[in-house]
């Protein structure tokens, strides 16, 4: 069975960091593209980063530009996320996602607050 998990989330206050984890099994992790999105409370599902098989090529949606970070660990089967200057409005349950397979993990809340 394919299974993404996030892991890494929690409380943090404005202007702190923090690393998110997705760890894929059940499947080629290594050959498909990644994505990171999140969901606020009565918001829509917004997609924040994207990264293609070999950590070369990654997106960044606007709001996080130039402070969030993803990367991977293909030999690992991890996929990251290091969110800095953390903002309140960063608040929101994290996914990760593998497009190509329809495949989402069950989310990692974050919430940035003083």
């Amino acid at each position: 069975q394919a299974l993404l998990v996030e892991s890494g989330g929690g409380l943090v206050q404005p202007g702190g960091s923090l690393r998110l984890s997705c760890a894929g099994s059940g499947f080629n992790f290594g050959a498909y593209a990644l994505r990171w999105y999140r969901q606020a409370p009565g918001k829509e599902r917004e997609l924040v980063a994207f990264i293609d098989s070999i950590g070369v090529r990654r997106d960044y949606g606007d709001t996080v530009k130039g402070r969030f970070t993803m990367s991977r660990n293909n030999r690992e089967n991890t996929l990251y996320l290091q969110m800095n200057s953390l903002k309140p409005d960063d608040t929101a349950v994290y996914y990760c996602n593998a497009p190509l397979i329809n495949l989402w993990g069950q989310g990692t809340q974050v919430t940035v607050s003083s």
